[in-house]
């Protein structure tokens, strides 16, 4: 899977800007502000049609513009793709492959990137939606349809948190309706669960390689947490205690007015050495078990779907020491297109360059 090139027509600060991505490795320089970010933002947001930075995809017209468009030509397995996006002030989206229109299940089908920006660095430290979110980003370039399960989770929460909000009010239950959410409930999130648990114990295998290698002697652990989950389960198994853990929690959901139990409530854990990183592990280590877990992103990519994905690194390096750094670099496969964003070349080696094409942008143009 390789990048051709791009055109950004109003996407943020590129009111016009095209870029030949034919090199396997691309580096992008510019100061804070003028555009790097939007570059990689525009490609992850092909791939996964999420923008990692808002969940407000109007923020990504440009002040000046109605619609922002996006146009990638890249080429997989042997053949010529053609992938357009196009959002509008009225939040219309229109997704066409090779210039016909299409389901977003099959416009994310072409393109798998992994992002690694200063951002995910902070995984570890910030909130279990984070964490979650960084999970099911990484599953869905694996399972398109997983996007569908998830949405469907919420918009069954949603109606049921609407319900309970209005027994606030009333102080009367649909009972039958109720039942029936939870019934719709326990079908979705445990296969959310199931997939969840499934994918971290595969990215925990090689990941733990890949940090042992960095940190020689620390054992790398990731747990899923989930409330009414003790042990390793089967689907059928993760149903039933969810569908007991419901039962249970009826009054304070009741009380509360809320969904107390569920996927949309769990975490992810990670441990050095037995201990618990956000508690106990430097910032070096926490930032060493990120490194593991996007380069193993990268791996499992390739091994499930056959696809090298497009690995884009924003600003990450400068927030590295020279260990990590050399580790990133030299692990990247000399078949995965990689686009790097950075302030300057200084942190990059002579030899690293040789084979790299080197942009400038400033203001969103290429200069």
């Amino acid at each position: 899977m390789r990048l051709r090139d791009l055109k950004l027509i109003n996407y943020r600060n590129c009111k016009d800007l095209e870029l030949d991505l034919s090199c396997k490795k691309i580096l992008i320089i510019g100061k804070n502000a003028q555009g790097k970010t939007n570059i990689l933002e525009s490609i992850y947001l092909l791939s996964t049609l999420k923008s990692p930075r808002t969940p407000n995809n109007t923020e990504l017209i440009n002040f000046d513009a109605d619609t922002a468009e996006i146009n990638c030509n890249m080429i997989k397995a042997g053949t010529d793709v053609e992938l357009d996006y196009t959002y509008s002030r009225e939040k219309k989206r229109i997704l066409a492959l090779n210039k016909v229109k299409t389901t977003p299940k099959n416009f994310k089908s072409a393109l798998k990137t992994v992002l690694f920006s200063t951002a995910d660095l902070l995984l570890l430290r910030g909130a279990p939606s984070d964490r979650r979110d960084w999970l099911d980003r990484a599953i869905s370039q694996i399972y398109p349809a997983y996007d569908d399960r998830l949405s469907k989770y919420d918009k069954i929460r949603i109606q049921k948190n609407n319900l309970l909000k209005e027994y606030l009010k009333t102080g009367i239950m649909n009972n039958t309706l109720f039942d029936v959410y939870n019934e719709q409930l326990v079908i979705t999130g445990s296969n959310i669960i199931y997939l969840r648990k499934k994918f971290l114990k595969e990215i925990e295998r090689i990941a733990h390689e890949k940090h042992k290698t960095i940190s020689e002697t620390e054992k790398l652990k990731i747990d899923y947490e989930c409330s009414f989950l003790n042990n390793e389960c089967e689907l059928e198994e993760i149903a039933e205690a969810f569908k007991s853990s419901l039962y249970k929690k009826r009054e304070e959901e009741m009380r509360r007015g809320q969904s107390c139990v569920g996927p949309h409530r769990d975490d992810i854990i990670f441990y050095i050495n037995g201990n618990e990183a956000v508690k106990y592990a430097s910032q070096g280590q926490q930032r060493t078990i990120v490194l593991a877990l996007k380069l193993s992103e990268l791996d499992i990519i390739t091994a499930k779907t056959g696809d090298e994905p497009v690995l884009l690194l924003d600003d990450v390096l400068a927030e590295l020491d020279d260990i990590r750094q050399n580790f990133l670099l030299k692990s990247i496969n000399d078949n995965t297109q990689t686009i790097i964003t950075s302030v300057d070349t200084i942190l990059f080696e002579d030899e690293f360059l040789k084979d790299v094409k080197i942009y400038r942008i400033e203001n969103g143009n290429i200069l």
